[in-house]
């Protein structure tokens, strides 16, 4: 969850750290930590965003260093248990992200052979050992250390009087990236896009040994070669680019990445895979979890296929019977539980599918084959346009099932998804700004879209939100229904569309007010709500797409009014890294 970076080379350490956690800190804002060899070790850290506190590390000097944004697992975010942190001398820095398990045994250990440590952190084991292990050489003292710790890491090291950082990495990502006479090491593809177009990806278990001027990358004591790749990502696609939040501009990108994905097409391996399969299953988590969930709706009644969707946080653990076509969907590529889950899979001989935003992660080295969503930089933690081209890359397998009979539907989706953007949505958004409570409500893969709806209300609002089944508030949730709460129903035309008029109504009977979505020219839905917000009568495909955009839209308007931190909604962070 955390972001880790760090820079060796000729140039001041301290500014294109600073750089690089800005563009990292979507994966955590509790605080943040740099660390650089000049005369001396020097460290610096603090809590609360790295805008405010930028300032005070401009003290820092060398061309060697390392840093971190926090998103707090062990321990509060105080000062005391932000990255770095260093050994008992003050000669060792470390930054990490990952989860240490046998974090306590290690630290009654070291503590009984003298150590003293500082905070709570699981990190702070990692560099007590590297200090125990400490004979005069870095890199081995780190070798001493890795087989004592269980659990996921990604780890910079740097130590005094040496321009030379060693990475390692087990389960938690790491991207090196190649410059002249010059190396950038991150958590992710973003801080490096200012720099280069050159990387290289860590393999689980790999150790990198940097300096200025050379790279060594060692697996199980060996020395190995991993390739350097291009990156097709540019710096532009990272920046606001006039607009307020980085959540309205990936927003407003969702036309052009729906249709880059369609676009893309897929490849004639991937074909044979989707088309040799008699039954799919699905793992993901999250607004990934919630596109899949769509895609069994869609796929099951449009293409005949039998289709599970499974949390990849419950996967691990309980996993069904397997003996199917397995795909993995995560915007990252770097999911926990989703890798997980597939690695179940793998295990159990199925053939697996990765459908990921990012080239060269860690699904797409454990998948067989991969689906590139063509998304960009998603730079806001709550997902939209990552969300919007997970399912044109779902739609497409059911057109491929379905004998291209939606091509025309798909190549044109865009148009309708534009229409969407600019549509005034204020009635409805004084509604939910002033409730407490919301409901979200749909049928069949519009359950779903409500899901995802509710998911974005409360975590960029704020405003509890909860999706249903349209038949089940019936079962317990009509006992919250007040005339102060707020129910989001979608009922598009079709089969669902009688059923979903007379569950509107039961709801209007218990006083609670309607915001309802359907088609433009729908008067009897829209005599029936309180607020009615038309969107295209079109394809069933294109309308869970539209009807999405429009709850994504209430959303971000509704937290506008409320006046939260859209990008960086508290407690959350953009990549889950740690089960």
């Amino acid at each position: 969850m955390c972001g880790i970076v760090g820079y060796v080379g000729r140039r001041d350490a301290t500014p294109i750290l600073i750089q690089g956690l800005k563009r990292l800190e979507y994966r955590g804002y509790d605080s943040f930590g740099l660390a650089t060899v000049g005369s001396a070790l020097e460290v610096y850290k603090r809590t609360g965003s790295i805008s405010d506190g930028e300032a005070g590390a401009a003290h820092l000097m060398g061309s060697t260093g390392i840093g971190h944004t926090r998103w707090a697992g062990y321990g509060e975010p105080t000062v005391i248990n932000a990255h770095p942190q260093i050994d008992c001398e003050g000669k060792i820095a470390i930054v990490h992200n990952g989860t240490i398990e046998n974090y306590n045994e290690l630290r009654q250990h070291l503590e009984d052979r003298g150590h003293t440590f500082r905070s709570e952190t699981d990190t702070e084991a990692i560099v007590h050992l590297i200090e125990e292990y400490y004979d005069g050489d870095l890199l081995s003292a780190v070798n001493a250390t890795l087989p004592h710790l269980q659990g996921s890491y990604a780890f910079l090291v740097i130590m005094e009087d040496t321009e030379r950082i060693i990475a390692a990495r087990n389960a938690s990502p790491i991207v090196l990236g190649v410059g002249d006479a010059e190396f950038f090491a991150a958590s992710d593809l973003m801080p490096l896009l200012d720099y280069t177009e050159r990387v290289i990806y860590l393999e689980d278990g790999d150790v990198a040994d940097i300096t200025p001027d050379r790279l060594d990358i060692y697996h199980g004591g060996q020395r190995v070669e991993r390739p350097i790749e291009l990156v097709d990502w540019c710096v532009e696609d990272t920046r606001k680019g006039g607009f307020d939040h980085y959540m309205l501009k990936e927003i407003f990108e969702q036309p052009q990445s729906f249709y880059e994905t369609i676009r893309a097409g897929i490849d004639e391996g991937v074909r044979r895979m989707l088309m040799d399969a008699d039954e799919i299953t699905l793992v993901a988590c999250g607004t990934s979890y919630h596109t899949t969930l769509i895609f069994k709706y869609l796929a099951e009644s449009l293409c005949n296929i039998p289709v599970r969707a499974e949390m990849g946080s419950e996967f691990k653990y309980f996993t069904t019977p397997l003996n199917c076509l397995v795909i993995a969907v995560s915007q990252s590529g770097e999911t926990t539980d989703t890798i997980a889950a597939l690695n179940v899979a793998k295990a159990r001989n199925c053939p697996t599918l990765a459908i990921t935003n990012v080239q060269g992660s860690t699904l797409t080295r454990v998948a067989d084959r991969t689906i590139f969503m063509r998304a960009g930089p998603e730079v806001s933690v709550a997902a939209t346009k990552s969300y919007m081209a997970q399912l044109a890359a779902l739609m497409q397998i059911i057109n491929l099932r379905c004998e291209g009979v939606f091509d025309d539907v798909l190549s044109h989706a865009h148009l309708a998804i534009g229409d969407i953007l600019l549509h005034d949505l204020g009635d409805a958004v004084t509604l939910c700004s002033g409730a407490d409570h919301a409901f979200f409500m749909g049928r069949g893969p519009f359950y779903p879209v409500a899901m995802e709806g509710a998911l974005k209300m409360k975590e960029i609002s704020y405003v509890h939100a909860e999706g249903y089944a349209a038949g089940e508030l019936k079962h317990g949730p009509f006992a919250l229904l007040t005339p102060e709460t707020p129910v989001v129903a979608i009922c598009p035309p079709g089969p669902i569309y009688n059923v979903m008029v007379s569950n509107v109504k039961e709801v209007k009977a218990r006083k609670a007010p309607v915001i309802a979505l359907g088609v433009d020219g729908d008067k009897e839905l829209a005599e029936i709500a309180d607020i009615f917000i038309p969107i295209p009568d079109t394809h069933l495909l294109v309308q869970v797409l539209t009807a999405s955009l429009v709850l994504q839209l209430l959303a971000y308007h509704t937290a506008c009014a409320l006046e939260r931190d859209i990008d960086r909604p508290r407690n959350l962070a953009k990549s889950v890294t740690v089960e």
